[in-house]
Parts: structure tokens; sequence; C-alpha cells
């Protein structure tokens, strides 16, 4: 069983800032959705733990799983450029990122998509015929984005719309490619 958790609360999560590759650790909420996560996975035993490399994803994995995280830079955060850390309402946005006509260092879309979906054909044909539990922890992005891996990409190209919200987390099995829970 594949589990895709998105981190926790950040205090920038909670200022309604964009939050990439310049944001911070779980505040005090976001510990406890981790540890509320951790505990609606109890009968879990993780076998593998993976990570983006943002301490806010690596702090929920290990809050979560009770073991170290292996990180992998495939699933970090898309990179958000100039549009890092300002507030949700004053960013000019492109569908769904932020426009990279306006903001420099904005990443390509299906550049991220490639990347992620690398990852995930990578654990797949290492892990797709076992039973084996994984922890997948990342971010609004990747939680979307891995969604779209299982579920096919959305026709508006949307991959949002597969996210998680803080702290909850979504369930999926390869053999199938379908969602099994969400929490």
């Amino acid at each position: 069983m594949i589990y895709v958790i998105r981190h926790g609360q950040t205090d920038l999560n909670k200022e309604g800032r964009l939050q990439g590759r310049k944001g911070l650790p779980l505040n005090e909420y976001g510990i406890k959705q981790a540890e509320i996560s951790k505990e609606e996975m109890n009968s879990v035993k993780f076998d593998y733990v993976f990570s983006s490399p943002q301490i806010r994803a690596i702090q929920t994995a290990e809050i979560v799983s009770g073991m170290k995280a292996t990180i992998d830079a495939r699933l970090d955060v898309f990179d958000l450029g100039d549009a890092d850390l300002l507030h949700r309402e004053e960013v000019i946005m492109s569908g769904s990122t932020p426009d990279p006509a306006i903001y420099q260092g904005v990443e390509d879309v299906n550049s991220y998509i490639k990347r992620v979906f690398q990852f995930m054909n990578e654990l797949e044909s290492m892990y797709g015929n076992t039973q084996v539990n994984i922890l997948l922890s990342g971010h609004r992005c990747t939680t979307g984005c891995i969604g779209a891996y299982f579920l096919g990409t959305p026709e508006d190209g949307n991959l949002l719309k597969f996210a998680s919200a803080n702290g909850k987390y979504k369930t999926y099995q390869f053999a199938s490619k379908e969602t099994i829970y969400n929490s």
C-alpha cells in the first residue's frame, strides 16, 4: 500500500502565503496534525519512508512513521521562484501555478510532473508486485501529482484537485492504480 501524506501546517500556511523551497518547519498545530495521522495509521508497519527534502515534509514523515525518512529530491515541492513566500491573493497565476512570465524561477509544470512520475515509475518497478507499505511525504503539489500518477492527469491539467490538505493522506495501490482511502 502506498500512503501519500501532505506535510502538516506551517506558519506560512496559516498566513495564506505560497510556500515553496523557502518554507518553514511545522508549527505546533502542524506537529499535532502529524501526530493525528500517526494515530490513524498506528496499525501500519512501514517498510519504506520517502520524503521531499523540505524540513516540513521530513518532520511529518518521521513523526507519522517513527522511522528516518529517505530523502528524494524528485519529491521536492514545485519551485515557485520569485512567487515563493508571497500572499496567495497577490500572486498572478497562470492556471494553477504562478505566472512564469512575471515571476522568475518558476518551475516548468511538465518538468515537475516528469520528475515526480519518474520517482513513481521507479518505485513501482521496485515494489509494484510486493506486499509493502510505503509512506511518501510531500506537499500539496506532490500529493496532487502522485494522485495524477494513479488516477490520470485531469483534462484541465490541474493536478491540485488530487491534493491532500495539510496533515492528511491518501492511500493507493500500484496493481489497481486507484485511490483506496482519503483521510
